[in-house]
């Protein structure tokens, strides 16, 4: 699999870029670059409401906000794959329905199926990042990247 399989519409739409833009920044590791997709006072919420990776639930608010969430979660994560199975554009948002795809240290794969709500403004940033996946079903995919389950 490549690093990012997109089988959805490839009908344009600024939100849609967007988020194909932040796949692609994610699957190379590329830090600074996807932090510059977002706008200043941007969001993310990944999963929304309340995890161990936000206990708040509130979201990461701001690009500060923004890098400290990559620090905890994409920098531990050996390799991304991203399986978008379908697409739906609406006003100044896309909902893409698919899988992360995640390689851990260990030999250790992950599978987070879910539905990913960006968000842009008029300038093409985006301004809300809303996943929507559920930790305990991400977890119960925990495996061996081979195949083998722990």
């Amino acid at each position: 699999m490549t690093a990012v399989s997109w089988q959805a519409t490839e009908t344009e739409h600024p939100a849609r870029d967007a988020s194909r833009k932040s796949m692609s920044a994610v699957s190379r590791g590329a830090k600074e670059e996807w932090v510059a997709l977002f706008a200043p006072d941007a969001v993310i919420e990944d999963p929304v409401g309340k995890s161990p990776i936000d206990p708040t639930g509130l979201g990461h608010h701001g690009h500060e906000a923004i890098r400290a969430f990559w620090d905890k979660t994409v920098a531990t994560v050996e390799r991304f794959e991203f399986d978008v199975v379908d697409s739906f554009a609406g006003g100044n948002e896309v909902a893409n329905i698919g899988t992360i795809h995640v390689y851990l240290p260990g030999d250790m794969r992950m599978d987070t199926q879910g539905v990913f709500v960006y968000r842009v403004g008029d300038d093409g940033l985006i301004v809300s990042l809303r996943a929507f996946w559920e930790m305990d079903r991400a977890l119960g995919t925990l495996r061996k990247a081979n195949g083998s389950s722990t």
